[in-house]
């Protein structure tokens, strides 16, 4: 059974980010966490990381829909 919350180091491993890029999108409120413990460690529920994942298809998706490709974007 996976468990409920990550530290930011595995939610870098499943987005394939460094760390640092995750601790910003928490710090920018782009995705949702908490702060625990006597150290204020970091975690990520994972529903809500899910969640932050399907937004960026979504956005990605409309951005893709508002930016078609030019005939100069497919050539090698």
């Amino acid at each position: 059974m996976s468990s409920r919350f990550l530290p930011l180091a595995d939610v870098a491993d499943e987005l394939n980010v460094t760390e640092s890029q995750v601790y910003h999108l928490v710090r920018s409120g782009d995705l949702a966490a908490i702060k625990i413990g006597g150290r204020g460690q970091w975690r990520v529920e994972r529903a809500k990381l899910e969640e932050f994942i399907e937004r960026k298809y979504a956005e990605t998706a409309a951005w893709v829909a508002e930016n078609p490709l030019l005939a100069r974007d497919t050539a090698d």
